[in-house]
């Protein structure tokens, strides 16, 4: 599989790597439940396909997500790159809420690399910049854990230009994970741009819209989702319900056209719209299952002519 430089590192990744939110299961902002078992085939088999990188949190499922990672890399001899985050921490009775104090930070990490099973993580981001005014601590604690060896690489997750740039003060960012997808374009003026201009590598989450554009998405399945899936809340996703839902649809449906006429997958066409953005070093596919992985791996061979990346703007355009 093709490979970029991420950023100003010396890591060569995939241009696509494994999105292991819903490897959490059912938590508040899951897509309903998972076996461990299919998790664990789908990262292997991912592995053995070229992909090279897997992107992970301690939110997702509340630990399980990373405990989950941490048992397929056991049996792998060829290890991939792991990337996971900090800034959320729940109670006993799962509550979540957003922390990124020095002592937490520390904690966060020592917890990740116990439940991974790995002496260094090679790229620790801060989840979300939450609250704001500890941005600064969280990003010294990093970096004393990445000057102890701890850590290889830090990035960052839905940042500012401006909350980069109060980072960078202290020791370099490396990468920044904005949601980046045919539906969600707000980032391309600015920050994108920014990013290419000061070698920060870009690796966008949600290329497929959570699953919008998966060619599999309609009305109809919404209204079957698992109750404890997060889509099925306006307010934790309004690009899934109406007037929103209509206007994604019909990108899905310009998505499914260009696959057919190309003899690729939807989720393959989705994919490659992004990467086809010089500013992308590689995109995040959320994967749960080996059939999963088999319908996305081809996305960066994708060629999409001016014709097809026309009709595709052309619509967000007039759609906004």
């Amino acid at each position: 599989m093709r490979t970029k430089t991420l950023g100003n590192s010396d890591l060569e990744i995939s241009r696509i790597g494994f999105g292991a939110w819903a490897l959490g299961g059912g938590w508040d902002y899951g897509w309903g439940s998972q076996e461990s078992s299919d998790s664990i085939r789908a990262v292997h088999h991912a592995i053995d396909s070229g992909i090279n990188w897997i992107d992970t949190a301690p939110v997702y499922g509340l630990g399980h997500s990373e405990a989950v990672v941490g048992e397929a890399l056991k049996s792998l001899s060829d290890k991939p790159y792991v990337f996971t985050k900090c800034g959320f921490v729940w109670d006993e009775n799962d509550e979540v809420t957003p922390q990124l104090a020095a002592d937490s930070v520390r904690m966060e990490i020592e917890g990740s690399l116990r439940r991974l099973g790995v002496e260094t993580i090679d790229l620790y981001q801060v989840h979300y910049p939450n609250p704001e005014e500890l941005i600064e601590e969280a990003w010294r604690a990093m970096e004393d854990a990445r000057a102890a060896g701890k850590i290889r690489y830090l990035g960052v997750s839905n940042f500012s230009i401006e909350q980069i740039q109060t980072v960078a003060e202290i020791a370099p960012v490396t990468s920044i994970q904005p949601q980046y997808s045919m539906i969600f374009t707000e980032d391309e003026q600015d920050l994108l741009p920014y990013c290419e201009q000061h070698s920060i590598g870009i690796i966008n989450y949600s290329p497929m819209g959570s699953g919008m554009l998966t060619g599999k998405m309609s009305r109809e399945r919404m209204a079957n989702l698992a109750d404890d899936d997060w889509r099925k809340d306006p307010e934790k996703a309004p690009q899934f319900a109406e007037p929103r839902l209509s206007r994604n649809l019909g990108l899905a449906n310009i998505a499914a056209d260009i696959a057919q006429e190309l003899g690729w997958t939807v989720p393959e066409v989705a994919i490659a719209w992004t990467l086809h953005n010089p500013a992308i070093t590689g995109a995040i596919v959320g994967l749960r299952s080996v059939e999963q992985v088999d319908g996305v791996l081809r996305a960066p061979e994708v060629e999409l002519s001016t014709e097809h990346m026309t009709r595709i703007r052309t619509y967000i355009e007039q759609n906004p």
